[in-house]
This record gives structure tokens, C-alpha cells and sequence, in this order.
């Protein structure tokens, strides 16, 4: 060994000082990985205790907990000597850069959070949103899984489902039913109303309050246009409209009275 190698100089000068900023690293690091866990536990029992989602329960924690052992990891570094004012600024433009690629994905994430916080619908609603109808069957925070009338799973962003009107036919208990009965012009009027008011009565499904609703509407080319709407359990929508739709036809075809197709009467002039 070169006898002009001074060990504890060597030891002075780097090894301990080193030594001194690893330990102090790793501490920094083990006791931030702590504090950051403890504080994530901490958000998520409070936005439990405040009924949020556990989605967004989750999700919020996830990137709480991202950033924060980001800042651990950078504390950490600094503590080593590592520049990082340069990491700093790196993170930032990569941040940017990522925010830009993903600017679609982002949107549909900020519109998840807002329907998850919001809930303008539930799982097993049925809904009018993004150009699609049918029943929701998953919430998640990318996308809306729905399920059609003819049981096809649709996957719609929540950007196009946020971003647009949405309709909920399953929020409210009870439901209107807008229906459209046309009679011929020579038939009884005041026949074919009563026939109407008797078939909704007879109907146990039909809501006495609010009471339905059996009106002349329109004085059509071809018609006489009844506006009928009764009051049902939402339900029971469907089930009301179609049953109605068959006892009309039926019973206007017993009792005489006709259902008018669009017609035109043509006159010609003879030559004189």
C-alpha cells in the first residue's frame, strides 16, 4: 500500500460524509413512504366518512399517493447531492408532454370524476347519453358499460357521456305515457273518448293521481288525433304503452269506430 494514502483522511473527507448522506437518504425515503401512507389512509377515510364513491375513494388516493412519494424520492436525491432542479424541470416537460398525448384520455378522467361525484345515474338506470340508450351496468373512470334493448354491450367515453345531454328514465318513480290515437272524421267522437277513458280505467296500472290525461289534440288531413296520457310506475312504462297500443285497436274494431291511413281524394276537371 502506498504509504502517502491517508485512510483517515479518506475516511474524513468521503466515506463518513457519504456515509452520513445515505443514511440520511434512506431515512428520508423510509420515513416519507411512511408519512405518505399514513396521509393517504387519512384522505381515504375522510372522503368514506364523506360518502364519496369508492372509485373515486381509490382513485384519488392512488394519485395522492403518486405525487407525494414523488416529492420523497426528489427529497431523497437531494439529499445525496443529486441536481435536482434539472430531475424537476424534466418531470415537468414530461408531464406536459404526456398531458398532450393524452389530452382525449384526460378529458374522459376529468368527466368520470365529475359523474362519479355528481351521479347523475346509477348502475341498472336507463338512460338516454352519448347517442346510446340503454341500461348502465358499469361506472367506471375512462368509460360507461351499457347494455341495448337487444342485450349489446356499448362502451362510451365519459367525455361524449358528460359533455352532452343526458336523459334518466329510471330517476324518477313514476312516468308519463304519450300516446297518439287518430279516428276517422265520420266516426263518433264522444264514443271513441269514452271507449279511451274506459280502457285506462280498466288498467290497474294506470295512476288515478295524477289522472290520465284523454284530449282532442289535433284536427288532422286524415283524422280526428286523440292525445292520451296516463300515469304509470316507471316500471311498468313499457308494458302500459304496448298493452294500450293493441287494446285500442281492438276494441275501436268491436265498437265500430275506425283507425284512418293517410289518404287524398283527387278531383278532375273534365274538358269542356
Amino acid at each position: 500500500m502506498p504509504e502517502n494514502i491517508d485512510i483517515q483522511q479518506i475516511i474524513e473527507t468521503y466515506v463518513l460524509p457519504w456515509g452520513i448522506n445515505i443514511v440520511m437518504a434512506l431515512a428520508i425515503f423510509i420515513i416519507g413512504k411512511f408519512v405518505v401512507g399514513v396521509l393517504v389512509k387519512l384522505v381515504k377515510k375522510l372522503m368514506v366518512k364523506g360518502k364519496v364513491d369508492s372509485i373515486l375513494v381509490n382513485f384519488i388516493g392512488s394519485i395522492i399517493k403518486t405525487v407525494l412519494l414523488l416529492f420523497v424520492v426528489v427529497a431523497s436525491l437531494d439529499q445525496l447531492g443529486v441536481d435536482t432542479t434539472s430531475m424537476i424541470a424534466l418531470i415537468g416537460a414530461a408531464g406536459l408532454a404526456i398531458g398532450l398525448a393524452l389530452q382525449g384520455t384526460l378529458q374522459n378522467l376529468a368527466s368520470g370524476v365529475m359523474l362519479i361525484i355528481f351521479r347523475p345515474f346509477s348502475d341498472g338506470d336507463f338512460i338516454e347519453a352519448g347517442g346510446v340508450s340503454g341500461v348502465v351496468e358499469e361506472i367506471g373512470i375512462f368509460s360507461i358499460t351499457m347494455r341495448t334493448g337487444d342485450n349489446r354491450e356499448v362502451i362510451v367515453p365519459n367525455g361524449a357521456i358528460y359533455g352532452g345531454t343526458i336523459t334518466n328514465n329510471s330517476r324518477r318513480s313514476t312516468r308519463r305515457v304519450d300516446m297518439v290515437f287518430g279516428i276517422g272524421y265520420d266516426d263518433d267522437l264522444k264514443k271513441a273518448k269514452e271507449i279511451l277513458i274506459r280502457i285506462l280505467s280498466e288498467d290497474d296500472r294506470i295512476l288515478k293521481d295524477p289522472a290520465p290525461l284523454v284530449a282532442v289534440a289535433e284536427l288532422a288531413d286524415s283524422s280526428v288525433n286523440f292525445n292520451v296520457r296516463p300515469w304509470c310506475a316507471t316500471a311498468d312504462y313499457w308494458a302500459v304503452y304496448f298493452d294500450t297500443h293493441e287494446k285500442v285497436k281492438l276494441t275501436f274494431d268491436a265498437e265500430g269506430i275506425s283507425i284512418p291511413y293517410p289518404q287524398m281524394d283527387i278531383h278532375q276537371d273534365k274538358a269542356a
